[in-house]
């Protein structure tokens, strides 16, 4: 089973997002989109902007959790450019 670390970005509430799931991040995202309660739910328009695979559970949780305790917006985005392929 793989997992994912994924980072959500919304333009409508200008913030991001860090999650980890164990299905595909598409699928998690329209979770994200559809009618919830929680962070998600105060925006609509999520989009995934970064994402990382793990063959293990245990590391994917601890990324998630080193990416959440940055708490540091500029590091976050120069991750996001550092990977990204556009």
């Amino acid at each position: 089973m793989m997992f994912t670390v994924y980072i959500l970005f919304s333009e409508q509430i200008n913030r991001y997002y860090i999650g980890f799931t164990g299905e595909s991040a598409q699928h998690r995202l329209q979770k994200h989109l559809a009618n919830h309660t929680g962070f998600t739910s105060k925006a609509n328009d999520w989009k995934i902007v970064y994402t990382e695979i793990f063959n293990d559970k245990l590391q994917a949780m601890q990324r998630e959790r080193q990416l959440k305790a940055w708490k540091n917006r500029v590091k976050i985005e120069e991750l996001i450019k550092r990977n990204s392929t556009e």
